[in-house]
C-alpha cells in the first residue's frame, strides 16, 4: 500500500488545486441512516413536498431526526470529516463537493463546501419562499418555522418537489462543476459515483482522479489511482 500512499502524496504536492468529492459512505458507515431505510425510497418525493410538510410538520421533523439529525447533532462529524477540514486549513485541499445532506463537513470546520443535492443548511419556507441558511434551526427539538410568516421550513434537497428544487439545484451543480473544472487533482471518498457524470465529465483531461474506497465501484475504470483502504487511515497518513 506504500506505493499508493506515496503516489497520492506526489499528486497532492504537484497539485495547485485539489478538490475532494464525498458521498454517503463517510456518513452512513458512521451511523447516518439512509433515507430509504427510514421512509422507503418510493416515499421520499412524497415526504419532501410542501403539501406533506404543511399537513404533517412534526411528523416530517421526526422522520428527519431519525434519518439524519440525531447523527448530525448528537454524534457529530466523523474522523474523516475532521481530517478533511484539517487538510483544508493546511492548504492541501481547496474545496469539497458532496452529495450528502447532513452538514457534517461544515460542522467539522470545512469552509468551501458545495452540497450539490442540497442540505439542512439550505432551507426554504413552504409559503413565502424565504431562504434560511442556518443548519442550527434543525437543532431545536421541533420543526423549524419561518421568521417572516411562521410557516414550516423544509430543506432543499434532491427529493424536493421540482417547483422549489430545480433552480436551486442547478445553482449548486454549477458551483460543483466550476470547482471540478479547475482542479488538478480530484479525490473521491465514500461514493459509488451517484450523479458523478454531471460533474466529473468536466474535469480537465490531465487531471488525476484518485478514489479511496475499500470496495470496487463504477469509478474504478476512470480513476488514475484506486486505493483500497479505509479513508481515515489514508488521510491520517497524509496528515502525519
Amino acid at each position: 500500500m506504500s506505493y499508493e500512499y506515496n503516489q497520492l502524496k506526489k499528486y497532492m504536492d504537484q497539485s495547485r488545486k485539489t478538490i475532494v468529492v464525498t458521498g454517503a459512505g463517510i456518513s452512513y458507515l458512521y451511523g447516518m441512516r439512509r433515507l430509504k431505510q427510514s421512509v422507503g425510497i418510493g416515499n421520499a418525493r412524497r415526504i419532501f413536498s410542501s403539501a406533506y410538510v404543511r399537513k404533517n410538520p412534526e411528523k416530517f421533523y421526526r422522520t428527519m431526526k431519525n434519518a439524519f439529525l440525531d447523527a448530525t447533532f448528537i454524534k457529530g462529524p466523523s474522523t474523516v470529516h475532521r481530517q478533511l477540514a484539517q487538510l483544508e486549513r493546511l492548504g492541501k485541499i481547496h474545496g469539497i463537493v458532496t452529495q450528502n445532506l447532513d452538514c457534517l463537513h461544515t460542522i467539522a470546520g470545512s469552509q468551501n463546501v458545495i452540497e450539490f443535492q442540497g442540505s439542512f443548511r439550505d432551507n426554504i419556507c413552504i409559503d413565502c419562499r424565504t431562504r434560511n441558511f442556518d443548519y442550527q434551526v434543525w437543532n431545536q427539538g421541533h420543526m423549524p418555522r419561518c421568521e417572516k410568516c411562521g410557516a414550516p421550513l423544509m430543506p432543499v434537497s434532491f427529493y424536493t418537489e421540482s417547483a422549489i428544487h430545480d433552480s436551486i439545484a442547478q445553482e449548486n451543480m454549477n458551483k460543483a462543476i466550476h470547482l471540478i473544472a479547475e482542479a488538478d487533482l480530484v479525490i473521491v471518498i465514500g461514493t459509488t459515483g451517484f450523479r458523478s457524470q454531471e460533474y466529473l465529465s468536466r474535469m480537465k483531461p490531465e487531471t488525476n482522479l484518485v478514489q479511496i474506497n475499500p470496495s470496487e465501484t463504477p469509478l474504478d475504470r476512470i480513476a488514475t489511482l484506486n486505493i483500497r483502504a479505509d479513508a481515515a487511515e489514508v488521510l491520517d497518513t497524509l496528515l502525519s
